[in-house]
């Protein structure tokens, strides 16, 4: 529980302070270990290009890595909930369309205490999101918000893989 609380302390460090840039062989070492641990996920390919930019951040620490990916996936689900609540402001969809809006609005907003509890739930509830677009008319507006929910699915995914690493090797049975 400890480490879990150490990486909230770490995802607030880190995402409001400005590194220094790290020399160029360190930052090339640090996208290596991003790109290692990243063929370790669902999503690798997402999983390096979303986090190679904090590369100076993460270095070669798995803590880092751990937290700049909760980050990542908390920014990108407040994202695609405020773009899901404007779009559901600017137009009146169909009552499917809009009942899928506010469902996916929902599932974005919440947040849980445990992390990979939160990330587990949200894998779920990003399912849920497109799963309610089912018989959606509008074609643009489904494809729109279904494809931004996997984004958001996929990153969250790879963010639970660097996770639950983490957690396996900092938590002793």
């Amino acid at each position: 529980m400890r480490a879990l609380r150490s990486i909230f302390l770490t995802i607030a460090l880190f995402l409001t302070a400005e590194p220094a840039p790290a020399p160029a062989p360190a930052q090339a070492n640090a996208a290596e270990f991003i790109r290692t641990n990243c063929e370790t996920t669902q999503y690798p390919k997402l999983c390096y290009q979303s986090l190679n930019g904090y590369a100076n951040v993460v270095q070669q620490d798995p803590a880092r890595l751990a937290a700049v990916a909760i980050g990542v996936s908390l920014a990108r689900a407040t994202m695609i909930s405020v773009y899901v609540a404007n779009l559901s402001r600017q137009a009146e969809p169909e009552p499917r369309a809009a009942s899928a809006l506010r469902d996916c609005f929902s599932v974005f907003s919440d947040a849980m205490s445990n992390v990979q509890t939160w990330m587990s739930a949200a894998l779920t509830n990003e399912d849920t999101c497109t799963d309610g677009f089912e018989g959606v008319a509008d074609a643009a507006l489904k494809a729109d918000v279904c494809g931004r929910a996997v984004d958001v699915k996929e990153v969250t995914s790879n963010a639970l893989a660097l996770v639950n690493r983490f957690v396996d090797k900092v938590v002793v049975p």
